[in-house]
């Protein structure tokens, strides 16, 4: 079977909506080691090696918003999409007090092999897709581990990270969720809206578009009724903050 660095769901279809799935996946290709970074099962499950139920819930949004959906299918351990080109995290060395043995001692030569192999393939077919309408909306799904090692509890069910860059679309969001009485929302929680070279720097900072960030804690979609749920509960809000705002 034909190895493909991305996914693209729904490409036939039309509206303004474009939703990204930077860390979609845990998949390691065989191309490294065999397909095996040196972890154990459990540690390529967690938040380390992807943004658990981030692709579930994003494949049923792209279904309600009438939007395609580029996932990525590597593991953010063999090169975080999510970073720039020279951003010091690209590949990881140890994440969360995990060492990655595989990448303990990678040379320049193949950082740049992954680069050409899997995040270049990754960020040409994101940009086309960005590109093919002028009023497009870039919606960015995450997931967040509940508790890193040694921290509190993060107590957001979700959070939007927006930046004075371009955040039409984004304050408007974070005020519309917080009318819900049942939420926790995180204003630039549980990270900061704007990381130089990101996905969404690269891809809507720089050309204007409106876009937010979306990160889920990862308990609250950890399941395929949950990831559905929160699809069905985010695609109407956002469609009512795009008509308020009149964006």
């Amino acid at each position: 079977m034909t190895y493909h660095p991305f996914y693209i769901h729904g490409a036939e279809r039309k509206s303004r909506w474009l939703i990204t799935v930077d860390h979609a996946s845990n998949h390691v290709p065989v191309e490294i080691n065999g397909g095996d970074l040196g972890l154990n099962p459990a540690d390529m499950n967690r938040h380390i090696a992807y943004d658990v139920g981030a692709l579930g819930c994003s494949l049923r949004l792209g279904e309600l918003l009438d939007a395609p959906v580029i996932a990525s299918n590597f593991s953010r351990l063999v090169i975080d999409p999510n970073r720039g080109e020279d951003d010091p995290t690209l590949v990881m060395h140890l994440y969360d007090g995990t060492i990655i043995p595989a990448n303990r001692h990678i040379d320049d030569v193949e950082i740049e092999r992954r680069k050409n192999a899997y995040y270049r393939p990754y960020h040409k077919a994101l940009s086309a897709l960005a590109g093919a309408r002028d009023d497009v909306i870039i919606i960015a799904m995450h997931s967040f581990s509940p508790k890193l090692n040694g921290r509190s509890p993060r107590p957001w069910e979700i959070g939007i990270l927006h930046a004075p860059q371009n955040e039409r679309f984004g304050v408007p969001l974070v005020e519309r969720l917080m009318q819900e009485s049942d939420l926790t929302v995180g204003d630039n929680e549980p990270y900061a809206g704007h990381l130089p070279g990101d996905s969404v720097d690269q891809h809507a900072f720089q050309d204007g578009r409106l876009n937010a960030l979306i990160e889920l804690r990862q308990d609250v979609i950890a399941t395929q009724e949950g990831q559905i749920s929160w699809a069905e509960r985010l695609a109407p809000i956002f469609t009512d903050v795009l008509e308020t705002t009149g964006l």
